[in-house]
């Protein structure tokens, strides 16, 4: 079970997404991001989250070398690549990796199969963060053949029909627990986390 609430810029976000049971954070480092922040910043932030919660850094487009030293500096322990980056890119790279695409780009994917794809809405101009729901029937197809978090137009109302339908390793929430980008609203992502969690519960037992 992954479920990581991405975009944070705050401290009291981080610290209600983690009590409330994320297993992942997100920081994005692309500039043009409105949820972008600082790596000094990012690094404060990291400092808070508890032994076995991910931190993971979201990179667009950047060099290898680049991503491989700021993780290390900020302490990030996965990158998430949401660019155009080739499989390559992640021999470059000393932690695990989650490649963000499209379906499209998912159902013809040369990535090694032991990397954890991101579906998400493709948006060449946001990367990310858009509140565009993705096709569910097609990413359980995808879903059934590799490791997948799904992203894109989750919110607390839809999460357990989103699991119940794709049934993926794990969920990505940004927009649909904001009251503005980077700001999260405390309520909605306690509900987010809450539904889940539950909803991968009744997959387990199924």
């Amino acid at each position: 079970m992954f479920i990581k609430v991405c975009g944070m810029r705050r401290a009291e976000d981080v610290e209600c997404a983690v009590a409330h049971g994320a297993t992942a954070v997100g920081f994005i480092f692309w500039p043009r991001s409105p949820r972008y922040v600082e790596p000094e910043q990012a690094a404060a932030l990291v400092r808070l989250v508890p032994p076995g919660v991910e931190t993971v850094g979201v990179f667009v487009n950047e060099d290898g070398g680049t991503m491989r030293d700021l993780a290390a500096r900020i302490g990030v322990s996965m990158v998430q690549l949401h660019g155009d980056e080739a499989p390559e890119v992640a021999a470059q790279l000393d932690r695990p990796v989650l490649k963000a695409m499209g379906l499209e780009a998912a159902q013809a994917s040369t990535w090694p199969p032991g990397t954890t794809l991101l579906l998400d809405a493709t948006d060449r101009q946001r990367r990310g963060g858009t509140g565009q729901l993705v096709d569910w029937a097609q990413a359980a197809e995808v879903a059934r053949e590799r490791r997948v978090v799904l992203a894109g137009g989750l919110v607390p109302d839809n999460v357990e029909a989103a699991i119940a339908a794709v049934r993926p390793y794990g969920v990505d929430v940004s927009s649909g627990v904001e009251d503005e980008p980077g700001v999260k609203n405390a309520g909605l992502v306690r509900l987010f986390l809450e539904r889940a969690r539950a909803a991968f519960e009744r997959e387990r037992r199924r």
